[in-house]
C-alpha cells in the first residue's frame, strides 16, 4: 500500500516523458536516455535520500513534514526565533503543497488505469473515460467512512499481484531485447538532455512522474516501520519498476507505434480487460494510501494548531491511527472530480501534478540538510555531498515543472497559496487570542481565598472547567461565578496539551496541580500523532483519587464571541477569514468527545 503511487507510475510516466521530449524512431537515445533517467531517478531520491537516509530521521518512530519540523523545534539545534519562525513557513509550505498532491493523486492515477481501455476497438465517446474514472472516484471515497482496516484486507494481496505484473511485462520485452538494458548507464541519461537542449527542463518534469509519492511514503514510516519498507522496496517494488520502464523501453525500440499506451502495449491484447481491472484496483489502492496519508497530515495539523479543530472518527479501536476525516474526505472528493471534469485526460493532468511533489522534495532536502549538520553533526562536506546530488535532481524536476505553469502547474500553487493563507491565519489569530487570554487571567489566589473563607456555596457534582491556559482562572469559571454564585464539590480546571512530539508516553500523560482541597488543575499532555481520550485519562483521574461522581459531572466550556475591530496585527479581511475557520471549527467539547448533554456554555467576547 505505501508504494502504491510510485507503483502506478508506469501508467503514465514515459508516455509522458516521451510525449515531451523528441521521441524519434529508429534513435536508440531518445529511448534509453528517459528510461536512464527514470531509473536513476528511483535510485538517488527514493532509493537513497527516502529509503537509506531520511527514514533515519524519524521522529519518535513517526515521518512525515512535521515530523521533521518536532524534530528540529525539540532538539536542542540552537535556532533563534527568525530561524523557528522561517522552518515553521516552510513547513506550512510543504504540508499546503501534500494537500495539492492528494488531490491530483486519485484523479491521476484513476484516469490512466481507465484509458486502458482505449487499446479495445471500441469508438468510446469521449464523456465515456472520465465519467468512468468519476464514478470509481467517487467509490474510493465513500468506502473511507468504513476504516482502512475494513477495506485494506485485500491491499497486500493486490499489490503483490500487481508488482509481479510488473516485473513479468517487463522481463518479458527484456528478454527480448536486451540492448535496452544499457539505460542503466547514467551516460545516456545525461547525454539525453544534452541532445533535448532546449527541451531538457521539459523532460525533467516529467521524469519526476516516475518518484511521485515520496513524501507519503516517508509519512507511512510509523504505520509500517523502516525495516518492512525497506524490505518491500528492495525485493518487490524497486526490482519491478525498474524491469516495467526497461520492458516499455525495450518495446519502443523495437515498436514506436507504442508511443500512446507503453505500458498497456506490454500485454497481448486479450489481456487488457484484466490489466485494467488491475491496474484499476493498484491506481485505487495509490489513492487509499493518499488520502489516508491526508487525514494523518490533517490531524497533526489540527493537534499542532495549524487548522482549526475538525471531526475525527476512529475507524478501528485496535489500530492507532486508523481516522477518517468527513469535512475533508468531502474536499478532497470535489477536488478530485472537479479535476478529473476539466482536464479529461490524464496527460493533461500530468502537467499539475508535477509542481507540488517537487516543490516538496526541494523542501524536505533543505531540512535534510539541517538535520544533518545540526542533529546528527556531520561535519559540512558529508552532509553536502549527497544534498548537492538530491538537489540537482529535484531542481531540474521543479524547473521543468515550473515550465508548464500556464498547462495546468498554477493549481497546486494557488491550492498552496489558500492553504497557507487559511493556515497562518489561524495560528496567529490563535496566537492573538491567547494573550489577550493570558492578559485577562485572574489568579487561582482569588478563588482559592474565597474558599477557605467559605464565601463560596458549594454544591453536590463535579464541575470540570476548560481551560487554553494551565495558569490563572479560566474565563468560563469566572463568568459562571458571575452567574450562578456556586462551585461543586469537586471543581477541575482541565487543560489539553499537544506537544511537538508525536507521543507522550504514559508516565508524562497527567499532570496535577493543587489547588485547595477538591479544587484542583488537572494537565492532559498528548503528542501530534496521538488521538486525544480525555473521558478515559480524567476518569483514571476521578478513580484515583476515589472521587465518586455522585451529583453527576458538568462540562463548561467558553464559546467566543470573535470582534474584529481590536488593535491586533493582522489586517481585517484576515481577522474575518479567522472569524469563518473559528465558526466551521469543531467545539472542544465536542472534538475530545465529551458528552453533550452534560455540557454547558457561557459566551464570552474576545478582540482580535
Amino acid at each position: 500500500m505505501v508504494y502504491g503511487d510510485i507503483g502506478t507510475s508506469p501508467l503514465y510516466a514515459l508516455r509522458e516523458c516521451l510525449a515531451h521530449g523528441r521521441f524519434e524512431p529508429g534513435n536508440e537515445l531518445t529511448v534509453l536516455g528517459p528510461v536512464s533517467l527514470m531509473i536513476w531517478s528511483l535510485t538517488v531520491i527514493v532509493t537513497v535520500k527516502y529509503l537509506l537516509i531520511l527514514t533515519r530521521a524519524d521522529f519518535h518512530g513517526e515521518g512525515g513534514t512535521f515530523a521533521l519540523y518536532g524534530l528540529l523545534r525539540q532538539s536542542k539545534v540552537g535556532l533563534d526565533r527568525k530561524a523557528v519562525s522561517i522552518l515553521g513557513m516552510i513547513v506550512l509550505v510543504a504540508a499546503a503543497m501534500m494537500y495539492g498532491d492528494g488531490m491530483i493523486t486519485p484523479a491521476i492515477s484513476v484516469l490512466s488505469a481507465v484509458e486502458g481501455l482505449e487499446q479495445l476497438k471500441v469508438d468510446f465517446p469521449d464523456w465515456a473515460i472520465p465519467a468512468m474514472a468519476s464514478v470509481i472516484i467517487i467509490g474510493i471515497f465513500w468506502v473511507q467512512k468504513f476504516g482502512t482496516a475494513k477495506i485494506g484486507v485485500s491491499f497486500g494481496p493486490i499489490m503483490m499481484v500487481w508488482f509481479a505484473t510488473l516485473a513479468t511485462l517487463g522481463v518479458v520485452h527484456v528478454a527480448e531485447h536486451p540492448d535496452v538494458l544499457r539505460a542503466f548507464s547514467p551516460h545516456y541519461g545525461v547525454s539525453y538532455l544534452i541532445y533535448e537542449r532546449g527541451e531538457a527542463l521539459h523532460v525533467m518534469g516529467t521524469v519526476l512522474l516516475a518518484v511521485t509519492g515520496c513524501e507519503a511514503l516517508f509519512a507511512d514510516i510509523g504505520h509500517f516501520g523502516r525495516r518492512a519498507m525497506n524490505r518491500s522496496w528492495f525485493f518487490a517494488a524497486y526490482p519491478a519498476l525498474m524491469l516495467n520502464y526497461l520492458g516499455q523501453g525495450a518495446l519502443l525500440l523495437h515498436d514506436a507505434s507504442a508511443i500512446e499506451h507503453p505500458f498497456f502495449r506490454l500485454a497481448p491484447e486479450s489481456m487488457t480487460i484484466p490489466l485494467v481491472l488491475l491496474a484499476t484496483m493498484a491506481t485505487a489502492i495509490a489513492s487509499q494510501a493518499m488520502i489516508t496519508g491526508v487525514f494523518s497530515l490533517t490531524q497533526q495539523a489540527v493537534q499542532l494548531g495549524f487548522v482549526p479543530r475538525l471531526k475525527i472518527v476512529h475507524t478501528s479501536s485496535d489500530v492507532r491511527g486508523q481516522i477518517y476525516m468527513p469535512q475533508v474526505n468531502f474536499l478532497l472528493l470535489v477536488a478530485c472530480l472537479a479535476l478529473v471534469a476539466v482536464f479529461q485526460k490524464s496527460s493533461a493532468l500530468a502537467a499539475a501534478y508535477g509542481l507540488s511533489v517537487s516543490s516538496v522534495m526541494v523542501l524536505t532536502s533543505g531540512l535534510l540538510f539541517m538535520i544533518m549538520r545540526k542533529l546528527w553533526l556531520w561535519p559540512i562536506w558529508k552532509a553536502a555531498l549527497p544534498v548537492a546530488l538530491f538537489l540537482t535532481l529535484e531542481l531540474g524536476y521543479l524547473a521543468g515543472s515550473l515550465t508548464k505553469l500556464l498547462h495546468g502547474a498554477w493549481i497546486p500553487l494557488v491550492i498552496t497559496l489558500v492553504l497557507v493563507v487559511i493556515m497562518k491565519t489561524w495560528r496567529d489569530g490563535r496566537a492573538i487570542l491567547m494573550k489577550r487570554v493570558l492578559r485577562a487571567l485572574v489568579p487561582v489566589s482569588h478563588v482559592v481565598d474565597e474558599l477557605k473563607a467559605d464565601r463560596i456555596v458549594r454544591v453536590a457534582g463535579i464541575g470540570v472547567f476548560l481551560s487554553s491556559s494551565a495558569e490563572g482562572l479560566p474565563l468560563v469559571l469566572l463568568h459562571h461565578l458571575k452567574h450562578n454564585k456556586v462551585l461543586h464539590d469537586t471543581a477541575v480546571l482541565l487543560t489539553v496539551k499537544f506537544a511537538e512530539e508525536p507521543y507522550i508516553p504514559a508516565e508524562r500523560r497527567t499532570e496535577i496541580v493543587e489547588l485547595h482541597g477538591s479544587f484542583f488543575r488537572v494537565i492532559l499532555n498528548y503528542g501530534f500523532a496521538e488521538s486525544p481520550n480525555v473521558m478515559r485519562d480524567l476518569s483514571a483521574v476521578f478513580q484515583e483519587r476515589k472521587i465518586t461522581k455522585r451529583g453527576g459531572v458538568s462540562y463548561y466550556q467558553s464559546r467566543e464571541l470573535l470582534l474584529t475591530d481590536g488593535r491586533g496585527a493582522m489586517a481585517r479581511w484576515r481577522k474575518k477569514v479567522f472569524v469563518l475557520l473559528s465558526r466551521m471549527a469543531r467545539p472542544a467539547t465536542g472534538y475530545f468527545e465529551l458528552p453533550s448533554r452534560q455540557v454547558i456554555e457561557l459566551g464570552i467576547q474576545l478582540e482580535l
